[in-house]
């Protein structure tokens, strides 16, 4: 006569039901014996947006936390053969602006399921040999806020590991991206600037071989010049405070005869040194003598010693897109390319006023 599987079945309360688990970490074969269900469904408990009863998820939650069991991510991993990291590449150069999108993007990725292995690529010739050290941690995509040729790029399309590109990206071919184009909002800042009488300008660009910074330059000189207000300086920063202020100095030996009433920055870090140049070392009174605007809206350009006009982006909406893409694309490859751009906000401050005459 066959065996009755359900007489054979240990009752919950059968100490040999459970093994010794001494000196070892709980297994998710010890949580499904105690909780009498299958490991797959200890598994779709612990796996975010899966689907299972609240009755089946309240028992095995409650054996787990009697086994003080965590699932082993490196085991799940060479089941799933996926590692569950995303590389996130940022520029090394220093700028505020990368922390408030670091933490966005690790909050978007944790929420799903994911980690983020982070990787800064201090100058071009970098970027390759970073690209390797992803591979090497078998990533499962990659974000990319930083600088990477087609070729570099290549090598990620040869080895099918998805990339999408954070406010960069190639013209010329497939790729990725979600973006920020101000150019509205450019247009909306220096019709203000317009109309508040300043007709001489000069700008602190940001090294050349950003497409941030050259993107952004290229928008703010044809706006000035389809207001009518004249570039009479620039000079070329890296983002820093530091190069704010000598930007600022070069500016003025530039402008022998008479100084610009504004200056607009490419990034808010370089506006803040530019501020303080002005005011601590220049003597210029900002923004009666010297209107100074920037970008980004990183949080200390609105601290009170220099709330300053500038033009933020969409952070958040922009992290949480580009992390739904990469894990729509590691869940489908074959998923093709797509760029989403958002438009950023004027941020007024008390940075700007009325030319001086």
């Amino acid at each position: 006569m066959a065996n009755n599987p359900r007489k054979n079945k240990p009752s919950e309360t059968d100490d040999n039901v459970i093994p010794l688990i001494k000196g070892r970490r709980a297994t998710s074969y010890d949580v499904a014996r105690l909780a009498g269900v299958s490991q797959s469904a200890v598994s779709r408990c612990f796996k975010p947006g899966s689907s299972i009863s609240s009755k089946m998820r309240e028992r095995v939650m409650k054996a787990a936390k009697e086994l003080e069991y965590q699932p082993n991510a490196i085991a799940r991993g060479l089941i799933t053969q996926r590692s569950n990291l995303v590389a996130v590449l940022v520029s090394g150069r220093l700028n505020l602006y990368y922390p408030e999108v670091l933490f966005k993007i690790t909050e978007e990725l944790s929420a799903a399921g994911l980690r983020a292995l982070l990787f800064t690529v201090e100058n071009e010739e970098d970027t390759e040999m970073v690209i390797e050290q992803a591979w090497q941690f078998q990533v499962d995509g990659v974000i990319s806020a930083s600088h990477m040729s087609q070729d570099q790029y290549k090598i990620l399309e040869k080895r099918q590991i998805p990339v999408v590109f954070f406010n960069r990206y190639f013209a010329d071919h497939p790729n990725t991206v979600v973006y920020c184009d101000p150019a509205e909002q450019v247009n909306e800042l220096v019709a203000q600037l317009s109309a508040l009488g300043h007709r001489r300008a000069a700008v602190i660009t940001g090294p050349s071989e950003n497409m941030v910074s050259r993107e952004r330059t290229i928008r703010v000189q044809g706006s000035l010049a389809q207001f009518g207000i004249e570039i009479v300086a620039q000079a070329q920063g890296d983002f820093t405070y530091e190069s704010g202020a000598s930007g600022l100095q070069e500016i003025k030996a530039q402008s022998a005869d008479a100084m610009p009433s504004l200056v607009i920055c490419i990034n808010d870090m370089m506006a803040m040194g530019c501020m303080d140049e002005a005011q601590s070392v220049l003597g210029l009174s900002v923004p009666d003598e010297l209107s100074i605007v920037g970008f980004d809206g990183i949080g200390m350009g609105q601290f009170a010693s220099y709330e300053l006009t500038t033009i933020r982006q969409p952070i958040g909406r922009m992290s949480e897109a580009a992390v739904k893409m990469i894990t729509d694309r590691v869940e489908r490859p074959d998923q093709s390319h797509e760029k989403r751009v958002f438009e950023g906000a004027v941020i007024p401050g008390g940075s700007i006023a009325r030319a001086p005459t």
